[in-house]
C-alpha cells in the first residue's frame, strides 16, 4: 500500500490509504474512481461498493475450495468480480489480470535499467589533478610526492570499470581483470600511439617522459580519454646507474617510489616462474643420470591406488613422440625410454637463474659443487629478471589460455639427438603458469595529473622486443574506444612506449607485437633532444655520471645539423611501416629557439608529418599539448601500414632486411655458430618465427663508437638463440650483457626512508 500511495502521489493524484484499522471502509471505497485492492482476502470488496464507471485494479489472489474444479480449489481475487464487473468501466480478472501486467512491467525495468547501466558505461570523464608548477624544477621524488594522488579505484569508477574488474592493491595501485575485454568486446578500439625516439647519449632522451607528458596533455588539457602504457622498470638499474623510470619532472607516474620498487610483484612472479625451471632442469638431469629406465619411469608414473595415470601434461608429450597411448602400463620399454628421458646435452642449456638485482659476479658460476650432486657440476650463470624469456611471454600473451600454451613451449636445451627440449617436456608449463596467473593481470597507476597509466611487463629490449604488455595495451584500447552510434569526436588514446631507439623497439613493435596482437597503430612519435643530436654531430662522448660538456649547454647549430641526418634516418625508418610520424623535440632549459627552429625544418623536410618543442618535464601536460594536437591531426589521417618482412622468409632473409632497412647495413655476416644455428632451427620447425635483433642502442650499427648515420658496415651475427614460446629468433650482434654491474657509485647511495613521514627519498 504504502508504495503505491507514495508512487500515485508523486504523479499528482489524491490518493486515499485504507488500513485493516479504517472505519466506514464501504463508504470510502464507493468514492473512489480507481480503486487498487491488495488485502489477502476472498471477495472481501463487494460490488455494490464499487462507484458508477469506476476502474478496478484486483491485485489479490486467494484460493477457495470448489469441488467442481479438478484441483479441488479456485482462485479469486480481493474483490466480488461478478458483481463488481457490473459496476465498474475496467476490472482486472484473477488470474491473468495484475500477473502478466506485473511481468510486462518487470521486462520493461529491466530493460531501461540496461539502457541506463549502458549510458552509465559509456559515460568516461577524468577528473585532471591540478599540480603547481614551480622554478627551478624540484627533483623527481619532491615533485611526486607533493602531489596527492586520487584513490585509484575512483579512476577505475571515471573509466567506467566494474568493481569485480579491480583487484586493489592499496590505496593508488590496482590490478585489471581480463574478463573487461569480454565484456566490452563490442566497442570499436580507440586510437593506438607509439612512442619511440632516436638513437640515444647513455643518459636517454626523454622517452617516458615525453609518453607520460602526452598523455597528461590528451587527458588533462585536450579533454581526451587517454591511456598510457609503459613497462615495469626492473629494480636493477633503479639502485644501479639509471634510476627510476616513471618519467621525470612534471610529467611521472606516481606513486613514483612503488612504481619503480615491488609494484604490485609481477617481476617477483617471473623470478619464481624462472627460477623453479632452472631448478627442474638440473634436477631432471640429475636424476636421469642416476636412474634406470624402469625406476625413473615409476618415479614419473607412480602407482596409485593400484593404477598407473599420466598427468595431463605428460599426454602432450607422448603426443609430440608420435606415441598414441594414454595407459601408462601400455608403453613397450623403448617408448618408456623415449618418454622418461630427455637426454638433455648441458652444453645446449640456454635457460639460466634470473634476479632483480644488478651483479655482475653471477654472470658465471658453476653449480652442484655440494658432495650430495657431486660430478654433476655444470658452468651457467645468472641474468637479470626482465631478461627472462618468461617476462617476454608474459608482455606477448594474448590472454591466460595462450601464457600456458607459450609457457609450456618454451625451449630450454637440446636433447643429445638435436631434438628441442621445452617446458612442457619436463612437465612444468602448468605450474609456471600457476605462478603467473596474477601476474598477467595488467597495473593501473596515474600520472602527475591524474590520467589513467597502465603499467605491466618489462621485457629487454635488446634480446626481447623491449614493449610492454599486448593485454595492457587491448585492454586500454577498448576503454578509450567507442559505442556503436558513438561519434569519432569522442575516441580516446592509448599511448604506448617502445624501448630504445626507433630501430629497435620501434621495429620489433612493429614486426613482432603488432603482428602476434593483430593491432595496428595509428601514429608514431619520435622522441629527439638536442643534446643526443649534437653528440651524432661530432660532439664530445657523453658518459653517465660526468658533468656534460659545455657545448650540449650553447648554441652550435652546425653541430646539430650535421646530427640530425640520425633523426633523418630514423624518420625514413618510421615511415617505412606506413604510419604517421610526429617528432616530438624533448627541449632542455638550454635549448635555443634557433635550435628548436632548425629541427623542426629538417624533421619536415626528412618526411615528419610534423615536429613540435615539447616542455612536460618542466611544465608537465601543458608543455605537450602541441604534441597531443599534432597527434590527434596525425591519427585522423589513413594509414597503410605494413611489416618490414614476410614473416615465411627464410632467417637470413629476414636478419638480412632488417640490417639493411632498418639500420643502413651492407648486408650481414654469419658467424659459423650462426650458420649451423640457423640449419637446426629451420629443421626444427622454427624457421617462420620473427626476428628480434639483440644489439647496441647507441648506434644504428652494432658498433656503439660509431654514431649518427653511419654507412659501409655489415652487421656481424656471433649467435643465433631462440625463445620460443614468446615467439622469436633473437640473433646477437656483438657481446650483449644479460646481467649488468654497479657502478663505482650506484643510485642506491641517495635512496633512504624518511622517518617523520615515512616516505621513501632518494629516487630518480
Amino acid at each position: 500500500g504504502t508504495p503505491v500511495f507514495s508512487l500515485l502521489t508523486k504523479n499528482n493524484c489524491t490518493v486515499t490509504l485504507c488500513h485493516s484499522k479504517t472505519t466506514n471502509l464501504a463508504e470510502i471505497v464507493k468514492t473512489a474512481d480507481i480503486l487498487v485492492v491488495a488485502i489477502g482476502s476472498a471477495e472481501f470488496v463487494k460490488g455494490d461498493w464499487i462507484k458508477e464507471g469506476a476502474v478496478v485494479i484486483d491485485v489479490g489472489t486467494n484460493a477457495i475450495e470448489d469441488s467442481s474444479k479438478k484441483s479441488g480449489i479456485r482462485w479469486v481475487g480481493d474483490v466480488e468480480y461478478n458483481a463488481a464487473s457490473q459496476r465498474a468501466s475496467h476490472i482486472t480478472p484473477v488470474p491473468g489480470g495484475v500477473g502478466p501486467m506485473t511481468v510486462a512491467m518487470l521486462m520493461q525495468n529491466t530493460f531501461l535499467s540496461a539502457v541506463r547501466f549502458m549510458e552509465e558505461a559509456r559515460k568516461r570523464s577524468i577528473s585532471p589533478l591540478p599540480i603547481q608548477l614551480l622554478e627551478p624544477v624540484p627533483s623527481d621524488i619532491e615533485i611526486a610526492l607533493s602531489q596527492k594522488p586520487k584513490p585509484i579505484k575512483f579512476i577505475a569508477e571515471e573509466l567506467g570499470l566494474l568493481p569485480s574488474e579491480l583487484e586493489l592493491y592499496g590505496e593508488y595501485k590496482a590490478k585489471i581483470s581480463l574478463d573487461i575485454l569480454e565484456r566490452l568486446a563490442h566497442r570499436k578500439n580507440g586510437r593506438y600511439v607509439v612512442v619511440t625516439g632516436i638513437t640515444p647519449t647513455p643518459l636517454g632522451e626523454g622517452k617516458s617522459t615525453t609518453t607520460v607528458g602526452l598523455v597528461q596533455a590528451l587527458g588533462a588539457h585536450l579533454n581526451k580519454i587517454a591511456f598510457g602504457c609503459v613497462r615495469q622498470p626492473s629494480q636493477g638499474p633503479t639502485f644501479g646507474i639509471k634510476g627510476g623510470a616513471a618519467g621525470g619532472g612534471y610529467s611521472q607516474v606516481i606513486p613514483m617510489d612503488e612504481f619503480n620498487l615491488h609494484l604490485t610483484g609481477d617481476i617477483h612472479a617471473v623470478t619464481a616462474a624462472n627460477n623453479l625451471l632452472a631448478a627442474a632442469i638440473d634436477a631432471r638431469m640429475f636424476h636421469e643420470k642416476t636412474q634406470s629406465d624402469k625406476a625413473l619411469f615409476s618415479r614419473l608414473c607412480p602407482t596409485k591406488k593400484g593404477k598407473r595415470v599420466f598427468a595431463p601434461v605428460m599426454l602432450g608429450r607422448l603426443r609430440r613422440l608420435g606415441i598414441d597411448k594414454s595407459e601408462p602400463n601400455d608403453l613397450t620399454p623403448e617408448e618408456v625410454s623415449r618418454f622418461a628421458r630427455l637426454d638433455i646435452d648441458p652444453e645446449t642449456i640456454t635457460w639460466q637463474r634470473v634476479m632483480d638485482t644488478n651483479d655482475r659476479f653471477l654472470r658465471k658460476i658453476e653449480v652442484g659443487r655440494n658432495d650430495t650432486e657431486a660430478g654433476h657440476e655444470r658452468l651457467t650463470g645468472f641474468d637479470i629478471a626482465v631478461a627472462s624469456e618468461v617476462m617476454a611471454v608474459l608482455a606477448l600473451s594474448t590472454d591466460l589460455k595462450d601464457m600456458r600454451d607459450r609457457l609450456g613451449r618454451m625451449v630450454v636445451a637440446s636433447s643429445r639427438s638435436g631434438d628441442p627440449v621445452t617446458a612442457d617436456d619436463i612437465g612444468i608449463g602448468g605450474a609456471l603458469t600457476v605462478l603467473m596467473k596474477d601476474a598477467i593481470k595488467p597495473n593501473v597507476m596515474q600520472t602527475l595529473e591524474g590520467t589513467p597509466m597502465f603499467v605491466h611487463a618489462g621485457p629487454f629490449a635488446n634480446i626481447a622486443h623491449g614493449n610492454s604488455s599486448i593485454i595492457a595495451d587491448r585492454i586500454a584500447l577498448k576503454l578509450a574506444g567507442i559505442e556503436h552510434g558513438e561519434g569519432e569526436d569522442k575516441m580516446g588514446y592509448v599511448v604506448t612506449e617502445a624501448g630504445f631507439g626507433a630501430d629497435i623497439g620501434m621495429e620489433k613493435f612493429f614486426d613482432i607485437k603488432c603482428r602476434t596482437s593483430g593491432l595496428v597503430p595509428d601514429c608514431a612519435v619520435l622522441v629527439a633532444t638536442v643534446k643526443a643530436l649534437k653528440m651524432h654531430g661530432g660532439g664530445p662522448e657523453v658518459t653517465p655520471g660526468k658533468p656534460l660538456p659545455d657545448v650540449y649547454s650553447s648554441e652550435n647549430l652546425e653541430l646539430l645539423e650535421i646530427g640530425c641526418d640520425n633523426l633523418r634516418k630514423h624518420i625514413e625508418n618510421t615511415k617505412k611501416f606506413g604510419v604517421p610520424v610526429i617528432v616530438a623535440i624533448n627541449r632542455f632549459t638550454t635549448d635555443t629557439d634557433a635550435e628548436m627552429a632548425l629541427v623542426r625544418r629538417l624533421a619536415l623536410e626528412a618526411g615528419a608529418d610534423d615536429a613540435v618543442a615539447c616542455e612536460n618535464w618542466a611544465k608537465g601536460g601543458l608543455g605537450a599539448v602541441e604534441l597531443g594536437k599534432a597527434v590527434m591531426e596525425s591519427c585522423s589521417k589513413p594509414t597503410n601500414f605494413k611489416y618490414l618482412y614476410d614473416i615465411e622468409s627464410d632467417i637470413e632473409s629476414k636478419i638480412t632486411a632488417i640490417s639493411k632497412e632498418m639500420y643502413g647495413a651492407d648486408g650481414i655476416e654469419l658467424s659459423d655458430l650462426a650458420k649451423e644455428k640457423i640449419a637446426t632451427y629451420t629443421r626444427q620447425g622454427f624457421g617462420n618465427l620473427p626476428i628480434c635483433m639483440a644489439k647496441t642502442h647507441l648506434s644504428l650499427s652494432h658498433d656503439p663508437k660509431l654514431k649518427n648515420r653511419p654507412t659501409g658496415f655489415k652487421i656481424p651475427v656471433r649467435d643465433i638463440r631462440a625463445s620460443v614460446g614468446a615467439g622469436f629468433l633473437y640473433p646477437l650482434c656483438g657481446a650483449m650483457q644479460t646481467m649488468p654491474g654497479l657502478p663505482t657509485r650506484p643510485c642506491f647511495y641517495d635512496v633512504d626512508i624518511d622517518f617523520e613521514t615515512g616516505n621513501v627519498v632518494g629516487l630518480f
